[in-house]
């Protein structure tokens, strides 16, 4: 699905540059800098483009720095077609520029709204009723929270702090804690926070497919084992294909992430007690099918960022990559979550969704 994106998205910024440097040609004192030379005005704009670029990559990254050029088409060609009704409607003289201008000022505050939503994380509860006789469990979820992208190793520390305040019984991850990204110094401060996390149960963690990440060699910060060997010193049980039976009345059961080999859902939850609650963590929601038809009773996942931006929030469910984007599905007996996670990858916007740590309340 990536790959599809990253075409797309390509295409689309070389596209948008040649459009924009008509738009940005039209400005006046583009065309008195160029003195109406077509091909000079051209190069000035083109020229603008890349500074642009340049400086939003230095402020932000090279991947932010798209981002915020590819809303700004977007916006370019929504407020000229607007400026043309208007035109036609109501025979108004709008100069060819002002649609540029209207985009430019729309962008700002349309990505600043993003970026707010996207580094601040709300609460979203859900509760959730079972015919087994398990009792009460209070569970908080967080996914996805790629260490270093939006907050480093305090500011998920300060994080734990708040969702420690709404006394779960225990603390679940379904994947992503850290990625390519994230250094040593932050993975190390967010494990040793978990380490103090107060809840009856403990911490639960799975992997996701950016926790052994993509370019980590001998000379990266730190490796996989590094991460396990910190969570695992700090009380964090890493479930890899593996589960645990918590108080003889539930279990927590940990698949490995779907970009690996792994087993099936019903080998994994064989010889369990099936009059128990079952709560399963897989972090990517693409195995809907298999999962509704076990014996899981609550399949919890993160991976999709609720969709992270709009126009492409359903792109993983249209293109058969993700069964779930957000919220809650039940299918026959089995409730499945998908959380918007706590962060991003890469990526320091959230369009159409928010960032957000989970509480569900199992009764």
């Amino acid at each position: 699905m990536w790959i599809a994106i990253l075409i797309i998205s390509l295409l689309a910024l070389i596209l948008g540059i040649i459009y924009m440097m008509f738009k940005i040609r039209h400005i006046p004192f583009i065309l008195k800098l160029s003195k109406d030379k077509r091909g000079l005005s051209f190069f000035i704009s083109l020229l603008i483009i890349i500074i642009f670029l340049v400086i939003m990559s230095f402020i932000t990254t090279v991947i932010n720095s798209v981002v915020i050029f590819l809303h700004l088409i977007l916006f370019t060609l929504i407020f000229s077609l607007l400026v043309r009704i208007l035109k036609r409607v109501f025979k108004l003289n709008y100069p060819a520029y002002s649609a540029l201008y209207l985009a430019v000022l729309f962008s700002i505050a349309y990505l600043s709204t993003a970026f707010y939503l996207c580094k601040n994380v709300w609460p979203e509860y859900y509760k959730l009723t079972t015919e087994k006789e398990t009792g009460s469990i209070r569970i908080a979820l967080l996914a996805d929270s790629h260490l270093g992208t939006t907050f480093n190793g305090e500011g998920f520390a300060k994080l734990l702090v708040k969702i420690e305040s709404e006394s779960p019984d225990l603390l679940v991850i379904p994947g992503d804690f850290v990625d390519d990204s994230t250094t040593r110094e932050d993975m190390v401060t967010a494990c040793s926070a978990l380490g103090s996390f107060k809840c009856k149960y403990g911490v639960y963690f799975a992997y996701g497919n950016h926790d052994r990440g993509y370019s980590r060699n001998e000379s990266s910060d730190f490796r996989e084992a590094d991460l396990i060997s910190e969570l695992e010193k700090n009380g964090v049980t890493v479930l890899k294909d593996d589960h645990v039976l918590l108080d003889n009345r539930f279990y927590v059961v940990g698949r490995e992430d779907a970009s690996y080999e792994r087993a099936d859902i019903d080998t994994l939850l064989s010889g369990l007690d099936t009059d128990k609650y079952i709560i399963v963590l897989d972090h990517q929601p693409n195995d809907y099918e298999n999962e509704a038809d076990s014996s899981a009773d609550l399949v919890l996942s993160g991976h999709t960022h609720g969709g992270q931006l709009f126009p492409i929030t359903y792109l993983g469910e249209l293109m058969g990559a993700n069964d779930n984007t957000y919220g809650y599905k039940q299918i026959n007996k089995t409730d499945f979550i998908v959380t918007s996670g706590i962060s991003d990858w890469a990526i320091i916007f959230k369009t159409g969704t928010k960032s957000e740590y989970v509480i569900i309340n199992i009764e």
